[in-house]
């Protein structure tokens, strides 16, 4: 009587084996792109909110300084006086910034003072780091 039980009870075949496994398939395919996709929508959510943070910053130091940063001073002069010209004249005690932002993929963001879109520009070159297509900047947020 044991042998006819142990026989019975052998597990799953191949047929509902694949079945499983084709239900799986289908099922991330339809729930894969919508979570990948809501996470690269976050990624550039920050990017933006990244980008709000350092302009009001950049104002800030123009209204106490009169000029932007130029691109050689770039953002760190947001965060300590800089020696390189022109040198701020009302730097404000422990800067405008605690500390600079990175991009969601660790990168530090490009500042260019005066701007191609504005009085500066600020952009992230984004995931491929190359920014050929990935590339998001402070004047597409108007867009966005």
């Amino acid at each position: 009587m044991k042998s006819l039980q142990m026989k019975q009870a052998r597990g799953f075949s191949l047929i509902e084996i694949m079945v499983v496994l084709v239900i799986i398939g289908l099922l991330a395919s339809i729930i894969g792109p919508r979570i990948l996709g809501t996470a690269e929508d976050a990624r550039k959510k920050k990017v933006l909110a990244d980008f709000a943070n350092v302009e009001t910053a950049l104002k800030l130091y123009k209204l106490d300084n009169y000029v932007y940063p130029s691109t050689e001073q770039g953002l760190h002069a947001l965060v300590e006086e800089t020696t390189i010209a022109p040198t701020p004249k009302n730097f404000k005690a422990g800067g405008y910034m605690e500390k600079l932002p990175k991009d969601p993929w660790g990168n530090e963001y490009i500042y260019v003072s005066p701007g191609d879109h504005g009085d500066f520009d600020i952009y992230s070159l984004g995931a491929d780091g190359q920014g050929e297509e990935t590339l998001i900047g402070n004047w597409q947020t108007d867009q966005k």
